[in-house]
């Protein structure tokens, strides 16, 4: 499993707009324009946060998206099976069966009965992924680099930058 450029995409677009202040949005074009990607990819992967519930819809000349929840409960998961999708990722074709071996019309209970090990296995680990990626928020992300990572400068700057663009 890969996952797309849009996942990286939604998560650094919404980082920047963790800080936006209540009541204020941000345009697709500026987010674009800061990350320096297409607009009109970006626009599609903000259909789908949208259609998600992770950011909303602001109307009006300076409309926009904003956060639909805290940054606090949007986590890494949400992300990506808001651009993903919910599939998982592994998908058994229960190949165990085809064996040039087996009766197809009588298989043993092994093959019927018993969920194929490589499943299993492969299951478990997207789990652990799910668990791991459900941990990291939004906020734990702009804390990460806003407050240990950058310096305050970059932070002043960026929000200077979008406020900006808001006038």
């Amino acid at each position: 499993m890969k996952f797309s450029v849009g996942v990286e995409y939604a998560i650094h677009c919404l980082l920047y707009m963790v800080n936006s202040e209540e009541g204020k949005s941000v345009r697709i074009r500026d987010l674009a324009t800061f990350q320096g990607i297409s607009e009109t990819y970006l626009s599609k992967v903000y259909a789908k946060l949208s259609k998600s519930g992770i950011i909303k819809s602001i109307s009006g000349v300076k409309g926009g998206y904003a956060l639909a929840r805290s940054a606090e409960e949007i986590t890494f998961w949400d992300v990506i099976e808001a651009v993903e999708g919910s599939k998982s990722f592994f998908q058994c074709a229960e190949i165990r069966q085809n064996t040039i071996l087996l009766d197809k019309d009588n298989l043993p209970d092994t093959y019927t009965k018993c969920p194929c090990l490589i499943k299993v296995v492969m299951l478990e680990a997207e789990n652990e992924m799910k668990k791991y990626l459900s941990n990291k928020t939004l906020a734990w992300l702009y804390d990460e680099v806003y407050n240990k990572k950058l310096p305050k400068e970059v932070e002043k700057a960026t929000i200077k930058w979008f406020n900006n663009k808001r006038k």
